[in-house]
């Protein structure tokens, strides 16, 4: 008589809530990534502002005041001062919780890293084929421009889902963290492998000097400033005169910092380990200070008016751009989730809806900072293709934002409710009981 077929053992949610650690710490990331996006809008505003008012020149005149040692290759202008040097600190910051997520986070373990793993392929592959095919089918030159609608800005995205004042389940917040963190990752390989030029190999390896001095103090928990901040100061004008954008120095560094406390200190279980108190001591620099500043220097268009807005939205690159960051990410997120939870035979965790979902996935199209500073890199600070690409960005991470405050904002008591039961804690252990149900995915 033929044995039955052993059943299945059902596979955890697509999207789960994950261990109420990783909440709680995420949730304590999101707290100051809303505060730094609020800072942003605001640095946005006054430089489109300062920019379209009769005083526009005067804004230029600053962003492009140049100061610094030229033969160290370090005469900038202030504009450069902040995308090579401030964003230095904001993939420095990026590098710190890509590393801990991986070592020590929820995505460790595969099957809740396959997730936001494929999303954010999905989102970066997306738009970047539907940029390309604008371009393409117009003819444009503008092809180099691949890369700019490929990057999701967190604190941006967070600024929205304040003002809209919504209440994100636990599994979504945590999606979306993730997902960003290794959309950081490959925004960061492509600025490496796709934006560098004229490279001087000597600067390079000069540059592995103080990057490994750097490490070997942090691997000896040598938390001392003055000995850390000239080091990492040295890779960083090491890097930036090699050719290859400065910002990859932040990663270098950030990847040198272990995650876990020594055993001498008490092993993993004794508290943070020295990437987690780094990063919460410079998570508020980067994301009050060093991207507001940012995007205040970039985010400074000069439009002309409606008329203007028109015209350089009617520009290939622009068209492109706007598509990818509003159509491409979503589909992009969107679909690679979809199947990864068919393959899977998953779904998505019993709370949630494919609703909510899309509305996460229209939000990723909110790219802003990285963004910016690829469309620098890619056409130049002042060129005519750079200019509309910013407005482009600025019209398509609106336009993107608006469409997931729609959404998301409709379910908005659905996750009012979702919220007050994971504050339920009925046993007193200090763990929300939602928490304790195997829902982690």
């Amino acid at each position: 008589m033929p044995q039955p077929a052993p059943r299945r053992r059902p596979l955890a949610p697509t999207l789960g809530r994950g261990s109420y650690p990783e909440y709680r710490r995420i949730a304590e990331i999101l707290r100051k990534e809303t505060v730094g996006g609020a800072l942003l809008l605001v640095a946005t505003v006054a430089a489109l502002v300062w920019a379209n008012s009769p005083a526009g020149p005067t804004y230029a005149a600053l962003r492009d005041a140049r100061l610094g040692y030229a033969p160290w290759h370090l005469e900038l202008s202030l504009g450069s001062w902040a995308a090579d040097g401030l964003l230095a600190l904001f993939f420095f910051v990026a590098g710190l919780e890509l590393k801990r997520e991986f070592v020590a986070g929820d995505l460790r373990r595969p099957a809740a890293a396959l997730v936001p793993v494929v999303a954010a392929f999905g989102g970066v592959a997306v738009p970047a084929l539907v940029y390309v095919g604008v371009n393409l089918a117009a003819g444009s030159d503008g092809l180099k421009g691949w890369a700019i609608p490929t990057a999701t800005d967190i604190a941006f995205a967070l600024a929205v889902l304040a003002v809209i004042s919504t209440h994100l389940p636990a599994a979504l917040r945590t999606f979306l963290l993730t997902l960003a963190v290794v959309d950081d990752l490959l925004a960061i390989a492509i600025i490496a492998f796709f934006y560098s030029s004229d490279l001087a190999p000597a600067y390079l390896l000069l540059a592995l000097v103080p990057l490994a001095a750097f490490g070997v103090l942090v691997q000896l928990r040598v938390r001392a400033w003055y000995l850390l901040v000239p080091l990492a100061l040295a890779t960083w004008a090491l890097v930036h005169a090699s050719g290859i954008h400065a910002t990859v120095a932040g990663v270098l560094l950030a990847f040198t910092v272990p995650v876990l406390r020594s055993q001498k200190n008490g092993g993993p279980e004794a508290g943070p380990g020295l990437a987690e108190i780094f990063e919460n001591r410079l998570r508020p620099l980067s994301a009050g200070i060093a991207v507001p500043v940012f995007a205040f220097f970039s985010a400074g268009v000069a439009i002309g008016g409606w008329d203007g807005l028109v015209s350089a939205l009617r520009d290939p690159v622009a068209l492109g751009i706007s598509a990818a960051l509003v159509a491409g990410k979503a589909i992009g997120v969107f679909a690679a989730t979809w199947l990864v939870a068919k393959s899977r035979h998953a779904d998505l965790d019993s709370d949630l809806a494919w609703i909510d979902l899309a509305g996460l996935a229209l939000l990723t199209g909110v790219g802003f900072t990285v963004s910016l500073l690829i469309a620098e890199l890619s056409f130049g600070p002042a060129s005519a293709h750079g200019e509309r690409a910013k407005a482009a960005i600025l019209a398509g991470s609106v336009t993107a934002a608006l469409l997931a405050a729609v959404v998301l904002r409709a379910r908005n008591r659905h996750y009012r409710r979702i919220a007050r039961e994971e504050a339920i804690d009925a046993d007193g252990d200090g763990v929300p009981d939602a928490f304790e149900r195997g829902t982690a995915g």
